[in-house]
């Protein structure tokens, strides 16, 4: 049988070991769940100011109201209210490419555009002239290539994405603030000459950038988009039970629905 190596956890009779450290004696109670979060994937334990930033990613993207994936597991949990885990899954399903898929698009942007700028020779920035200039020349190859740029945009924050600013000052104040946000910033700055109209950096964006800047591959930001929306669709289940709104929601749509003869709908 060949071996199947990993260095997260195992236990025997006695002990349970996580990360090379006894869980009971050593992790509960003195390590917080963000922390752990980070050890795991990062297979290091993360500074205090990566830490506050790190956390400050999940708190930002842990909830926000009726949004599509908790529609979706709210719907479900109406339909099987024995199934909590079909709720979940069902409300994390829908961290895609319009939804949460967008901290790892934009982390992966980010971090192509750095890669090929270094690779091609040049050093990596220094002032801010020289950011907005990089990212301009990303911005145009993006519209010339008929693409969206990840992280500009969002569809209630018009002006402001209120997450934005605030996750860009605890990475300066922790002294983590890197190349992928400085990029980020810099985009916000140009692209309005670029692309004829200013657009928001929105908080999926900026949290793609802090993670990249963290050392985390853009494979895996998405993991924690849907790691921090867990909680929140934990919460709303939880309310769910509480104060039902899945039947009303149903209703609602049933009520609204406008039949069309088949072939109609094509011309609606």
């Amino acid at each position: 049988m060949p071996g199947y190596p990993t260095s997260l956890g195992t236990s025997d009779a006695a002990t349970i070991t996580v990360l090379g450290q006894d869980l009971g004696a050593d992790l509960m109670g003195k390590v917080g769940f963000g922390e752990l979060a980070f050890w795991l994937v990062a297979n290091r334990r993360p500074t205090p100011g990566e830490l506050r930033v790190f956390e400050a990613v999940l708190v930002a993207l842990a909830e926000h109201g009726f949004t599509t994936s908790a529609i979706a597991a709210r719907l479900t949990l109406t339909g099987a209210p024995e199934s909590v885990q079909g709720a979940m899954a069902a409300g994390l399903l829908s961290g895609g490419s319009r939804f949460l898929g967008v901290t790892e698009d934009c982390g992966r942007f980010l971090s192509v555009t750095l890669a090929e700028h270094t690779q091609s020779g040049a050093a990596i920035p220094t002032t801010g002239e020289a950011w907005d200039d990089l990212a301009r020349e990303a911005v145009r190859a993006q519209r010339a290539a008929g693409r969206f740029v990840p992280g500009l945009g969002h569809a209630v924050h018009k002006h402001v994405d209120p997450r934005t600013p605030v996750l860009i000052a605890i990475a300066t104040e922790e002294g983590v603030l890197g190349p992928h946000l400085r990029l980020f910033e810099a985009i916000g700055r140009v692209h309005p000459e670029v692309l004829g109209r200013t657009l928001p950096l929105n908080g999926a964006g900026v949290c793609g950038a802090a993670l990249s800047d963290l050392g985390f591959a853009p494979e895996i930001l998405r993991g924690f988009a849907l790691l921090s929306r867990a909680a929140g669709l934990v919460g709303h289940i939880a309310e769910e039970m509480r104060r039902p709104v899945g039947q009303a929601i149903g209703n609602e749509v049933n009520g609204a629905t406008d039949y069309l003869a088949p072939g109609d709908d094509a011309r609606s």
